[in-house]
């Protein structure tokens, strides 16, 4: 089977990337399943339900999250009602929302059971959160009784962290798949117990930018050290995210391979 992981979506650029290219992406690769990271889709900075919707009426199945997910007040209503959407799941207890989910689905190559897990790194990162390696040991041990599909967004800073982080799941889940860089990495690998690893997926939205935002305004507050509004930029827009080819039986990757798609 095929998934594929859309890395962090940016704005109303990002969104319409996702719209326009993905239907052609899910026919050309035939993909089985599909999972986005959508924390700044609503200009930019965090997530609203009608956001969320655009993404999922263009064939996204999952949605995961990371640190911006409370920059807009309206995810609170993602977080009671929308089974699809995940916040990383190593917050504290009382938190809303939930960090893992099982889908079921039915395509022409693949009937059963696929589990997403969102995760926020601690190095580097605001605000803390609970240790994500030890949380991740306990929530994927429970998940294997149901399925051995299993996809990982984590949500990190520190490239070690993410990779220490693969490792130790490494032949436990098919892909750990880094989001939250803005960077894409070029380090699409099979680890030798058959998890697929990338330490970042990029992000879709405006590559003429810095890291999706207005270039000049950002240069200004590295000059000044002053605030400064970040718009979301505008040109040059990608799709950038992961395809991931899985052994449906044992749940191991098969091979990853990078996506960079031009709107």
């Amino acid at each position: 089977m095929n998934i594929v992981f859309i890395g962090d979506i940016v704005g109303e650029p990002g969104r319409k990337a996702v719209q326009t290219l993905l239907p052609k992406l899910r026919e050309r690769l035939a993909v089985d399943f599909v999972v986005a990271n959508g924390e700044n889709s609503a200009g930019g900075s965090g997530i609203t339900p009608k956001t969320a919707e655009e993404i999922f009426s263009a064939g996204v199945d999952a949605m995961t999250s990371g640190d911006h997910l409370w920059d807009q007040k309206e995810v609170m209503t993602l977080l009671a009602d929308e089974k699809r959407f995940l916040r990383p799941i190593n917050y504290p207890p009382d938190v809303p929302g939930r960090g893992g989910a099982v889908f079921e689905i039915k395509t022409p190559k693949f009937h059963g059971a696929v589990a997403v897990l969102n995760f926020q790194g601690r190095t580097f990162m605001q605000p803390p959160v609970e240790n994500p390696f030890l949380a991740a040991l306990a929530e994927v041990k429970k998940l294997r009784e149901r399925t051995k599909i299993i996809f990982v967004d984590f949500h990190a800073e520190a490239t070690s962290e993410k990779i220490a982080f693969a490792r130790m799941l490494d032949g436990q889940v098919s892909a750990v798949v880094g989001t939250h860089t803005h960077v894409q990495t070029a380090d699409e690998q099979v680890f030798p117990g058959g998890t697929a690893y990338l330490s970042d997926a990029g992000f879709t939205g405006p590559h003429e930018s810095v890291l999706g935002r207005e270039i000049e305004p950002v240069i200004r507050r590295f000059l000044t050290a002053m605030p400064q509004r970040f718009e979301v930029a505008k040109g040059r827009v990608l799709l950038q995210g992961a395809l991931i080819r899985l052994d449906e039986a044992s749940g191991k990757a098969l091979n990853i391979q990078r996506v960079s798609e031009a709107l």
